[in-house]
């Protein structure tokens, strides 16, 4: 148990060591209007780089990402779903990540978040 918490200690020490050295050489000393300003290919831009974007557009983005990395987490569970040795524990918990995944999907139905018109 020992050698468990000094590893989880070394592992978390070590991830804020690199943390604060990616944030000391990521600094920036000077900011001029050069780096600020936005970059096409060596081009003027030829129109504002702060155009506002389409709220609604990336919020079916955000239910996309979130929806498509659920799917991603059942795909093992599909893999066991066939094999005999999947105990009902597993089908039981299955069922309740579905339920949640169906229910996810409704709630943005109603709330009309998948609506295609922009």
């Amino acid at each position: 148990m020992e050698k468990v918490m000094l590893s989880v200690l070394l592992a978390i020490l070590l991830g804020l060591v690199l943390l604060f050295v990616g944030l000391f050489l990521g600094m920036s000393i000077y900011a001029g209007r050069e780096k600020t300003s936005p970059f096409e290919c060596g081009f003027d831009p030829m129109g504002s780089s702060r155009v506002p974007f389409s709220l609604r557009f990336f919020l079916l983005a955000v239910i996309f990402v979130v929806f498509d990395v659920e799917i991603v987490l059942l795909f093992p569970a599909v893999m066991m779903v066939g094999g005999s040795w999947m105990w009902v524990s597993s089908y039981l918990a299955l069922l309740i990540f579905l339920m949640l995944l169906f229910g996810g999907v409704i709630h943005e139905w109603r709330e009309g978040s998948l609506e295609w018109e922009m």
